[in-house]
C-alpha cells in the first residue's frame, strides 16, 4: 500500500505593529529578520498562534518574546487580516494588531531570528519590507482591513 502524502494546511500567524508620535510624524518599530522565512526583510513583532491562545494575547506574547518586557504599549486594537501566500510554498492566515508605544525601548530578545529594532517614520520605511507587514503598514495609512491572495494568480 502506497503511503499518502500528508495534507498541508495554512498556519495561523499573529503580529503587532507598535507606533509612536513625535515631531508631527508617526513612527513604527521594525526589526530586520534573519530567520529562514523572510530573511533580510524588515518586519514587526509576530509569530505563530499557539493552541488555545487568543489572537491578541498571542500578538502581545510574541512582542514580549522578541522585544523584551521593558517595552510598554497601550490601546492594542485589531489592524487587519491577510491571506498571505506571497512567499510560496508558505501559506499563512495572518491577523495583526496595532498598539501605541508608552515607554521603554525594545531589546533584541530574539537574536537568532532578528537584528536590532529601530524606529522609522511611516512615510520613510526601510526596504525590503516583509510582505504582510508592508500590507499592514498600508492598512494603517488607508484604513483597509483585509487582503486576499493565492498561489494561483488568477484567483
Amino acid at each position: 500500500m502506497k503511503a499518502s502524502k500528508p495534507i498541508e494546511s495554512p498556519k495561523v500567524g499573529v503580529g503587532i505593529i507598535v507606533t509612536k508620535e513625535g515631531d508631527g510624524k508617526t513612527y513604527v518599530m521594525l526589526h530586520q529578520r534573519t530567520g529562514t522565512l523572510g530573511k533580510n526583510y524588515w518586519g514587526s513583532g509576530g509569530g505563530h498562534l499557539e493552541l488555545g491562545e487568543s489572537l491578541k494575547s498571542a500578538a502581545l506574547r510574541e512582542l514580549k518574546e522578541e522585544a523584551g518586557n521593558k517595552l510598554k504599549v497601550k490601546n492594542v486594537r485589531f489592524l487587519g487580516v491577510i491571506n498571505f501566500t506571497e512567499l510560496q510554498p508558505k501559506h499563512y492566515v495572518d491577523v495583526s494588531f496595532v498598539a501605541e508605544w508608552v515607554k521603554g525601548e525594545p531589546i533584541n530578545n530574539a537574536s537568532q531570528k532578528t537584528i536590532d529594532w529601530k524606529w522609522f517614520p511611516l512615510d520613510k520605511l526601510p526596504e525590503p519590507l516583509f510582505p504582510p507587514v508592508k500590507t499592514y503598514l498600508d492598512f494603517i495609512k488607508t484604513g483597509q482591513k483585509f487582503h486576499d491572495s493565492s498561489f494561483n494568480a488568477k484567483a
